[in-house]
């Protein structure tokens, strides 16, 4: 009874210092759930290729997807995927929101993808910063096609296929890329474009 109530009173307090999130987590169909410990680069877990979900609306899964949602917010993630939290299937969460590491970021409500697909990328690849939960304190300029074609299931599933450009393709990206044992440094094309946090911040905001 003890953690529940400290489970409760967490989220509230993270809830009310990200109150853009509310909504989000009310839409998302939360219900409870914890922070989870973040697995770090060299944790097994991180370099595996994740097993599909195979029954989305179980309550095994729909915990899960709870756990990466309130993981995501207290962490002030972008995103964050299931291997992450030390379990190695195909989900994770995209939640992009404006903050000092990613002060250009749209706003989106986090949402959970299921079982993704990259249909189609684009020809167009740019460069841009990228940062990761499981790599703290390091960023590097990370090439990412512009505009990706994808398709995945949502917490309730639904099949949802569309069409993804800019900041929100690099996110699903990235953290797709988790799901296939890769990180953001296997893609940086030279040692120069990588950087530690506190010289990230200078460069972002001069």
């Amino acid at each position: 009874m003890e953690v529940k109530v400290l489970e409760e009173k967490l989220l509230q307090n993270t809830l009310q210092l990200f109150p853009q999130f509310q909504e989000a987590v009310e839409s998302e169909g939360y219900s409870s759930g914890q922070v989870r410990t973040i697995a770090q680069l060299g944790a097994e877990v991180i370099r595996q290729v994740a097993s599909e979900v195979e029954e989305i609306e179980s309550k095994e899964t729909q915990t899960l997807i709870d756990d990466l949602l309130l993981t995501c917010i207290d962490s002030r993630g972008m995103g964050i995927a299931s291997p992450q939290i030390s379990v190695s299937k195909r989900l994770f969460i995209m939640a992009s929101n404006p903050n000092s590491r990613y002060p250009n970021a749209p706003k989106m409500k986090p949402k959970a993808i299921i079982n993704p697909e990259i249909l189609s990328y684009s020809d167009e690849v740019e460069k841009d910063w990228e940062g990761c939960l499981s790599l703290p304190n390091l960023r590097a300029k990370v090439p990412r096609s512009t505009r990706i074609e994808v398709r995945y299931f949502t917490r309730d599933g639904k099949e949802v296929q569309e069409v993804l450009e800019g900041f929100l393709a690099r996110v699903f990206q990235h953290e797709f890329d988790h799901l296939n044992g890769k990180v953001f440094i296997d893609r940086v094309e030279s040692m120069l474009d990588m950087v530690m946090e506190k010289e990230y911040l200078r460069i972002v905001h001069g």
